[in-house]
């Protein structure tokens, strides 16, 4: 694995973000981490039934006779996702269904990290009835609207969901839980630093220490990230980098910080009171952990992009399409 050179004067003007899945998936299909011999039950990268490998000799679901034939229910869909989950489904656990009735066939899947009004109105004109979402879909972690009231945004939205029949089921917790996790999977493909993943192990060693700026433009480089914040020396040589994608909460990333000192410490989000703060001190005590903050929204959707992917390798009637939402967020 390399790291390519991402100095601003690299970066070109015309570049644009890569289409995730004809790269990504290309990139993870060709390290040995996908080799026939690491897709074995168990295998701490991708289970059989996840897998993206080729290899004939790997079960897929096209090969299934039966119903795997026949237009499934949105409930069969989401019981296929969740049979690949450890433990799943949970007894206490946001994955629920925020609209619609799952009973019905599934007329075509979107994938998102949030539905928002402009995602939802996308799949109505794709044709679809189910949206998988990561993140709530009532503006608050467990999708509770009492405290909303009448409010008329939450009654806009949930108008438009019913009157289009519209399922929209968060997919958080479980593929989180999923071993590897799903999310962060997919932002190290993205990076093409899959190979540089062991299961268990949060800290990713590349094969040679590189500037903090460069890193940082790399990232920015292939996430397609305009800007993003950092504390730490651009010049100081990194090596070793956890990447927690999403908001994990400062108490966990902190813990990670104080239990592996990585060179750079990678989030999606975070308080600005918590894990900014720790970082802050502890540099000027003299310690050398960087910290750089994605964005939440880029950090988690090349995850639900890959389950896109792999939805369709185990549904391959059904169509389904990744409908990125994007950052809401414009830089003064």
């Amino acid at each position: 694995m390399s790291v390519r050179s991402t100095h601003p004067a690299d970066a070109g003007r015309n570049w644009r973000r890569r289409e995730f899945l004809t790269k990504a998936l290309a990139a993870l299909a060709a390290t040995s981490l996908l080799t026939p011999d690491r897709l074995v039950a168990g295998s701490p990268l991708l289970t059989p039934s996840l897998s993206l490998s080729a290899n004939p000799s790997i079960p897929s679901p096209s090969a299934a006779a039966g119903p795997a034939l026949q237009t499934p229910s949105i409930r069969q869909v989401i019981d296929a996702l969740l049979a690949d989950i450890p433990g799943a489904p949970f007894p206490q656990t946001v994955d629920t269904i925020k609209s619609g009735n799952p009973d019905q066939p599934v007329k075509g899947i979107v994938t998102t990290m949030f539905a928002t009004e402009a995602i939802i109105e996308k799949a109505i004109a794709l044709g679809v009835n189910f949206i998988i979402a990561h993140e709530p879909t009532f503006y608050n972690h467990t999708d509770e609207t009492d405290w909303l009231g009448d409010d008329p945004v939450l009654r806009h939205k949930k108008d438009l969901l019913d009157k289009h029949k519209m399922v929209v089921w968060r997919c958080h917790d479980g593929i989180h839980a999923h071993k590897p996790d799903l999310i962060r999977m997919g932002v190290l493909a993205d990076l093409n630093w899959q190979d540089a993943y062991t299961e268990g192990n949060p800290v990713l060693s590349l094969p040679e220490a590189f500037p903090l700026e460069r890193l940082i433009n790399f990232m920015k480089h292939l996430l397609g990230i305009q800007h993003l914040k950092y504390i730490g020396d651009p010049a100081q040589l990194c090596k070793n980098i956890i990447i927690s994608p999403g908001a994990s909460g400062g108490r966990s990333q902190i813990g990670l910080i104080q239990k592996y000192e990585p060179d750079i410490y990678v989030c999606g989000e975070l308080n600005e009171w918590e894990t900014s703060e720790y970082i802050r001190d502890a540099r000027y005590q003299g310690r050398k952990t960087a910290l750089v903050v994605l964005g939440h929204s880029v950090s988690e959707e090349p995850g639900m992009e890959l389950l896109a992917a792999l939805l369709r390798q185990k549904f391959p009637n059904l169509s389904v399409t990744h409908l990125p939402s994007g950052d809401p967020f414009a830089w003064a």
